[in-house]
């Protein structure tokens, strides 16, 4: 009997163990059905203009690529592009924040566009030590600039991600949104949980399936993670309804990159904690997002950040879009000071609303 006792915490640990082991090894999700939808717009871009790749070194001796816009003034903007996205993505925007005298620079994040392998990284972190290479080789000291970080969808929630970090959050005098992502389990996500449930009326927009979740993979994953154990971070875990025959596109996530391209666990903490110009643009027809819900999720926290949502237009309209485009870049050469940022945000806010 007491032999029997002894081995009961075994047995529970073991049979633990097993289950453990079976979700990461078969929790799994299918490729997603097509979203042509998102894709469509980027598919559309007219890219004959597109400037070469230029490449930087990070700290690991890694050489990622990026694209330059060259400008004509005192302002600098680095654009950072969408889940399974590439620079090329941010073209439209990039040309014409440049035909108004900005200077852009556009990174392909590491495991995205031209740099391989794709989908993974080396560690949780790894995304924002190459934003902070890749500043320290573009940015001049002394520093005589204007730097605005803008990001879109994902890039908007890892955008956030390093406004609420205290040292990168001060290489950028100001943040822009652009439909940002910012957790899969937020209310402001079409089809999330807490979304479906606080839904009474059927949504003017349909929702759009964008990535299929490994959820079985990501509960085991996280239950050894707790241990310590991270061997197996880099195993798929987020696929993505895109082209695989296109060099420039990322068809999965690992567990690692999927934590890093997004803001912190609470993102709400991310949002209260930006000290510097902030403003989140959303159309009202996204097919991810609620931009309603979103609103609230930012002016809940802080009610000086400015969330504009312009009508008819959906999630990659906001960055290939001219009506969205000629806003985004109207605000971001508004100037940073308090007063002109306010002043002007508020102005758009009134013409846009006007418009419904």
């Amino acid at each position: 009997m007491k032999r029997m006792l002894i081995r009961i915490p075994l047995y529970v640990l073991l049979l633990g163990a097993v289950v453990v082991a079976g979700l990461i090894a078969f929790g799994s999700a299918k490729q997603p059905a097509p979203a042509p939808a998102i894709t469509g717009p980027f598919a559309a871009i007219d890219d004959r203009d597109l400037p070469p790749l230029r490449r930087y070194r990070a700290r690991d001796g890694a050489q990622l690529t990026f694209r330059e816009y060259p400008g004509s003034g005192r302002q600098v903007a680095v654009l950072i592009h969408g889940s399974a996205g590439s620079s090329r993505d941010m073209h439209p925007l990039a040309r014409a924040l440049q035909a108004a005298g900005v200077r852009v620079l556009v990174p392909d994040l590491r495991g995205h566009g031209w740099n391989s392998p794709h989908g993974d990284i080396a560690y949780v972190g790894q995304l924002d030590d190459d934003l902070a290479d890749f500043i320290a080789t573009q940015r001049p000291q002394p520093r005589t600039n204007e730097w605005t970080a803008v990001g879109f969808s994902s890039g908007g929630g890892f955008t956030l991600r390093v406004a609420a970090e205290a040292s990168l959050s001060q290489d950028f005098d100001r943040y822009i949104l652009i439909s940002p992502y910012l957790r899969h389990d937020a209310p402001s996500v079409r089809g999330s949980d807490v979304s479906a449930k606080r839904d009474v009326a059927k949504p003017e927009t349909p929702a759009q399936t964008w990535a299929a979740v490994s959820i079985g993979r990501i509960i085991g994953l996280s239950i050894i993670n707790v241990f310590g154990v991270h061997i197996w971070d880099g195993l798929p875990v987020l696929g993505f309804p895109v082209p695989t025959d296109l060099n420039a596109v990322t068809c999965n996530y690992s567990w690692r990159l999927l934590q890093n391209f997004s803001a912190h666990p609470d993102y709400l903490a991310d949002i209260r904690r930006v000290n510097r110009p902030l403003q989140v643009f959303v159309g009202r027809s996204d097919e991810l997002l609620d931009a309603e819900k979103l609103k609230i999720e930012f002016q809940t926290q802080r009610q000086d950040v400015p969330v504009v949502i312009l009508p008819g237009l959906g999630h990659s309209d906001m960055v290939t879009h001219p009506d969205a485009i000629r806003a985004i870049v109207s605000a971001a050469t508004a100037g940073s000071n308090e007063t002109g940022y306010t002043g002007h945000m508020r102005r758009l806010q009134r013409n846009v609303g006007s418009e419904h």
